[in-house]
């Protein structure tokens, strides 16, 4: 266990003088900028290729749903898809429910753990 004389030294102790407010708003921001390049930035580029993808999608394409399920797009809306499941069965779906585009006999990939 550590003596309190420890922890005060740790800590900088009574006899240094406490360190400037403008060390620690650099430390600050420093951190923020580290989590925004880490976590942020390439969320935000793996959501513009994935509505970029889900754009590009066209009469005829395969497509994977977020559950999994396989279709064709038969129709393409401003917001949603009509997409062929079985046959003579057609739903219609939101865009954004797509997790990927399949190209010409491709199969699906698979999902890296995040």
């Amino acid at each position: 266990m550590m003596g309190f004389e420890t922890v005060l030294a740790m800590m900088g102790g009574p006899d240094q003088e406490p360190q400037s407010p403008l060390y620690m708003l650099v430390w600050l921001g420093l951190m923020i900028a580290v989590f925004y390049v880490v976590l942020i930035r390439p969320q935000q580029r793996r959501e513009k290729e994935r509505r970029a993808m889900i754009e590009r999608a066209r009469t005829g394409d395969r497509i994977v749903f977020g559950g999994g399920l396989l279709g064709v797009v038969s129709n393409v809306k401003d917001r949603t898809l009509i997409v062929k499941i079985a046959d003579n069965v057609k739903v219609e779906v939101v865009k954004q429910s797509v997790s990927q585009v399949l190209e010409k006999g491709a199969e699906p990939a698979e999902e890296a753990s995040r």
